[in-house]
């Protein structure tokens, strides 16, 4: 009985890890894995099983929605290890270690306003930031969601 649960544990990791792992209809766990600073540095960025269902609920609660309202969504940042979080420079407390939060690319102001303002008056959220860098333009969404106690905060963020 112990092997059995040991070869199950095994599966689900190597499950987890190859990335084919759907998280709800559209979104598949390769999108919040994948990351430039793990391939250059050769990091592991595996989520634990916990984090796999904080991401899901993430999908289910709130990307699902807006990929139903605006179409296809660009993930730029998803989970992170905490030794990609530190070599991308991610808050120490970063809810993306916690398989909590997602970066969104979105191509103008506007449509980011428009996703923002539907993220606010239709879902349920933890956090909610347009970011942006002033030197390229670039623009994303963060938006984080925890299964309790969201706080629904929303700001802007001009580095």
């Amino acid at each position: 009985m112990e092997n059995t649960k040991k070869v199950a544990a095994n599966a689900a990791t190597a499950f987890i890890a190859n990335g084919d792992l759907r998280l709800s209809n559209h979104f598949k766990l390769r999108e919040f894995t994948l990351s430039g600073a793990a391939i250059r540095y050769n990091l592991d960025n595996t989520p634990t099983t916990v984090e796999v269902e904080r991401l899901r609920a993430l999908c289910v609660n709130v990307l699902e929605p807006l990929r139903h309202r605006f179409g296809v969504l660009r993930i730029t940042s998803g989970y992170r290890s905490e030794r990609v979080n530190k070599i991308v420079g991610g808050a120490v407390r970063s809810q993306h270690r916690l398989g909590e939060a997602a970066d969104i690319h979105v191509s103008s102001l506007e449509v980011a306003q428009k996703m923002c303002h539907f993220v606010k008056e239709h879902l349920d959220f933890d956090q909610l930031i347009l970011e942006s860098v002033a030197k390229t333009g670039a623009r994303w969404i963060h938006v984080s969601y925890k299964a309790t106690g969201n706080r629904r905060e929303f700001f802007t963020l001009k580095r």
